[in-house]
């Protein structure tokens, strides 16, 4: 019989995979942005908040503030350096409203995130008020990442086309949460099973959604050059006009 502690360490193993696998499905909308050198409607916010979800879920699995979390910790750990280079490409590629907006973004991400760890280890002084208060804000902001691509999901609703919301990243986001919720409930942990619920919950409504308006999504169509015509009057011979096909 596996105890609990092995099948959650086991679910977690498996969580880091596919967390990992969600971390990276973003790589081919990425390829595509450097490729066009253009970001053209894709949002960053996914991105933005997602960095501040790694943060704080790093913080939240340190041993100084809710032990026994390794698994936690290093997933995001890597999340958090590979969000980051999703970002840099994004602000190269960004038009200059969008860099500004950005990095207005990311200086309160920072000072909010100076604010937090000083705060809570210079206030509270034990595990579970640490893990309480640091907890809360990884739900909260945890589904925050998770409702980050309702932005994206309202514009599919609206032009009927799913181009700016990639598959992938739906299915991913989608097993992501259903695994973590999984870990969060053999030994219940409140703070991870509420925002990761919501991003199974989240997630599915994408599939929906791409469901519904995958076939009136517009395909796009190769260009096919045609041939040039050139048209001559030939004033020698009566008026006649010759035509040239030109490749």
């Amino acid at each position: 019989m596996v105890s609990a502690d092995a099948a959650r360490n086991i679910v977690g193993i498996v969580g880091n995979v596919i967390s990992f696998g969600l971390f990276l499905s973003p790589v081919p909308t990425f390829w595509r942005i450097i490729k066009a050198k253009d970001v053209e409607e894709f949002k960053p916010d996914p991105y933005l908040a997602t960095l501040l979800n790694c943060m704080l879920w790093v913080f939240y699995g340190l041993p100084i503030v809710h032990p026994n979390s390794i698994l936690v910790v290093t997933i995001n750990g890597i999340g958090l350096v590979i969000e980051s280079a999703y970002l840099i490409i994004f602000f190269i590629y960004a038009t200059r409203n969008t860099r500004l907006k950005m990095l207005g973004v990311l200086a309160v991400e920072a000072l909010f995130m100076v604010g937090v760890v000083a705060g809570v280890l210079l206030g509270a002084h034990t595990h579970e008020k640490r893990s309480m208060i640091v907890g809360i804000l990884c739900v909260i902001f945890g589904s925050v990442m998770y409702a980050s691509p309702l932005t994206i999901m309202g514009k599919v609703i609206k032009t009927r086309s799913v181009e700016y919301m990639p598959f992938v990243l739906s299915l991913v986001n989608f097993l992501n949460g259903c695994c973590w919720t999984g870990y969060a409930l053999i030994k219940f942990d409140l703070y991870i099973t509420i925002p990761n619920g919501l991003g199974a919950v989240f997630g599915l409504a994408q599939l929906i959604l791409y469901g519904c308006y995958y076939r009136s999504t517009p395909k796009k169509g190769k260009n096919v050059e045609l041939p040039t015509v050139k048209v001559t009057k030939n004033s020698v011979g009566g008026g006649r006009v010759s035509v040239t096909v030109e490749k």
